[in-house]
């Protein structure tokens, strides 16, 4: 792909199997944990995508050894820690990426600059930083708290902290800053996000305390745990896996099966909601990888009908919405998406995207301060006008989900920056070619 853009244009069935390439929040932590560890952690199905690539590179700036064996095959040793990097770490536009590294380095007594491509300079830090201000690390940096900033870690102390607004990044955040803090680290969430660190941190021989009480959900680990290098294997990402779902579910005729995709019933709220708009999905094949679920989802060609999507829903499913605002642009009525303000402060406002897209497009879209209402009207033969050129401000998700409209659209869609794909989700193009999409 180059950046001279990229059109999807309607065409017949979509069809086939494919695998969904390795879960980019899995990715991030396989490696960073790896280096927290004493030994050599074994990695299979690695995200090769861009951001991933950041953490890898940044890990072997903090000591580790890290190498690629092959195709999603990588081994990282790691000395129990983090030494001082002699350079800036630059983690491209990987948010969950740079924001994870914080609070791994955190804990130890080095002096590390964080900073980003342009999208993530923009994007605040503030969430992250101020849980570990209150451990004891120390920031300069940017107005706003965004990069380029140093962090100064070292001689943590503990910390209780209730989660604001539901965030796996910060919860991870303080939990491996925790995991060298005198006393260790408490996270208490209001609302239960993905927990893959939790899941992660037990496999390399953490011991982690997960506790629902009085409709929270409490997660503690005692500072000074040593990690053991292991062996992951990272299944397939939901969050890739929805766009050849979603694509098959708007487009006449299609069937589409996406194998060893993860199934966390934290990342599954998407394939929820779809089957609650009527969509023909059955999953096969359930099995356990890694200490996560995972399976072979198909979806089919549906009659499609508008819901509201419950606001609590979000966390399972934030970075699916862009998404599913194409399959609402395809279903009858209109789709309720509310409680989505955290979508503003993405790799893009993914909200303001969306509705500029989509009504470029010929869809009926009523944005909202923290939600998108989608009008859906467009069906088989009578499918959305289409016909726009989108402009997505690199941010990868808003490029897939306007070409994936267009897959079923009566006018090509194109978008500006088909480059930015590669940051989750290399060898998009290819996939959907393979399936039968015509992607010019």
């Amino acid at each position: 792909m180059t950046s001279a853009g990229l059109t999807a244009h309607r065409g017949g069935p979509l069809r086939g199997r494919v695998r969904a390439p390795g879960d980019k929040s899995i990715s991030h932590r396989s490696l960073i944990l790896g280096a927290l560890a004493q030994g050599v952690t074994e990695i299979e199905g690695l995200l090769e995508g861009d951001d991933v690539l950041r953490t890898a590179a940044a890990m072997r700036a903090f000591g580790a050894r890290v190498e690629r064996l092959g195709d999603g095959a990588w081994s990282v040793e790691g000395q129990g820690g983090f030494s001082e990097p002699s350079d800036i770490i630059d983690c491209g536009n990987a948010g969950t990426g740079v924001r994870l590294i914080m609070g791994a380095a955190a804990g130890f007594d080095l002096a590390v600059t964080f900073t980003g491509d342009a999208s993530l300079r923009g994007r605040p830090m503030n969430r992250v930083m101020k849980p570990l201000k209150e451990m004891g690390a120390r920031f300069s940096g940017r107005s706003g708290g965004r990069l380029p900033l140093t962090l100064q870690g070292g001689n943590l102390k503990t910390i209780t902290y209730r989660l604001p607004e539901p965030s796996a990044q910060v919860k991870s955040a303080v939990l491996l800053a925790g995991l060298r803090a005198d006393g260790g680290a408490r996270v208490i969430e209001p609302e239960a996000t993905r927990d893959h660190t939790e899941r992660m941190l037990r496999a390399f021989g953490v011991t982690v305390d997960v506790e629902d009480r009085d409709g929270e959900r409490h997660i503690g680990l005692a500072g000074g745990q040593i990690l053991t290098g292991t062996k992951i294997r990272v299944p397939g990402d939901p969050s890739s896996a929805a766009f050849p779902l979603v694509a098959a579910l708007i487009t006449p005729g299609s069937e589409v099966t996406v194998e060893g995709v993860l199934l966390n019933e934290l990342r599954t709220g998407l394939l929820t909601t779809l089957i609650e708009m009527g969509a023909d999905l059955t999953i096969a094949n359930r099995r356990d990888e890694g200490g996560e679920p995972v399976g072979d989802v198909t979806a089919r060609y549906s009659a499609l009908r508008g819901v509201e999507v419950p606001p609590e829903r979000a966390p399972s499913m934030i970075d699916e919405y862009p998404i599913l605002a194409v399959a609402a642009a395809y279903a009858d009525g209109p789709t309720h998406m509310r409680g989505i303000g955290e979508m503003r402060v993405k790799e893009s406002d993914r909200i303001a995207l969306m509705a500029a897209g989509l009504t470029a497009c010929g869809i009926g879209v009523e944005e909202e301060p923290e939600g998108l209402i989608v009008v859906g009207s467009a069906r088989g033969n009578h499918p959305a006008a289409g016909g726009a050129h989108v402009v997505t401000h690199g941010d990868h998700r808003i490029a897939m989900s306007h070409l994936v409209m267009g897959f079923a659209a009566e006018g090509a869609v194109s978008i500006d920056e088909p480059g930015m794909i590669a940051t989750s989700f290399p060898g998009f193009v290819e996939m959907m070619r393979g399936l039968g999409a015509d992607l010019r």
